[in-house]
């Protein structure tokens, strides 16, 4: 599956474009997992590539494995100090009264007996800080680019529907949920490397977009 899915590879790195629905950490059923499916990536190394972040089960899109250990160190601290881009693309549930701007809401983590834990807006939480653009319209929903500055646990979702007060369609846990797979891709990532060109690719939009009326969210180069 992840085989014919890679985008870019090299010596030390490979992104694959993740389908939705497929978990990155093996879930506790063993069920299939990105973590499981290495094997598939080796390219002629003898040692397995490793996620570098992390992306929902539900999300699709660009995700970085490092392919030695000494790379994978690297990558993470570029996650850490905010410099890889990253560009999403969601669909939300009606539309923003302002055309762009940028979300400063401070996260953390709440969890209950009833419903499990999830992230919250918290005054004295991790500073999460989000930009975002509606790039087009359909049946009343909004086509949105967001641009992380940091990486926190679902901040896109929450981002969205705490924000923005328009929860991304098909998400279960801060939206609607439904039958529709939750519409957040991760479209483009982008890792700046010393001595070499970036670690960087694009992930075309998925076929669900297109059944919800949008069958191009603009490729992005910037």
């Amino acid at each position: 599956m992840l085989h014919d899915r890679v985008l870019f590879i090299d010596g030390e790195a490979l992104i694959v474009d993740k389908p939705a629905g497929l978990p990155v950490d093996t879930p506790r059923d063993r069920s299939a997992s990105v973590e499981s499916m290495v094997g598939e990536l080796l390219f002629g190394f003898k040692r397995p590539p490793s996620p570098v972040h992390r992306l929902d089960r539900d999300t699709s899109g660009c995700l970085l494995l490092s392919r030695n250990p000494k790379a994978h160190k690297r990558f993470h601290q570029a996650f850490e100090a905010g410099v890889v881009a990253k560009r999403y693309v969601a669909v939300l549930d009606g539309m923003p009264q302002a055309s762009a701007g940028t979300i400063d809401m401070a996260l953390g983590k709440t969890s209950s007996a009833e419903a499990g834990w999830r992230i919250v807006p918290q005054a004295n939480g991790k500073r999460a800080v989000t930009h975002w653009e509606v790039l087009g319209e359909a049946g009343g929903r909004a086509l949105v680019a967001f641009r992380p500055e940091t990486g926190r646990t679902h901040q896109i979702r929450v981002h969205a529907a705490s924000g923005l007060g328009l929860p991304i369609v098909g998400d279960p846990v801060y939206g609607k949920g439904g039958a529709t797979i939750m519409l957040l891709h991760a479209q483009r990532l982008s890792l700046p490397r010393d001595g070499k060109p970036p670690a960087e690719a694009e992930a075309p939009l998925p076929p669900r977009f297109a059944a919800a009326g949008f069958g191009d969210a603009g490729s992005d180069h910037g």
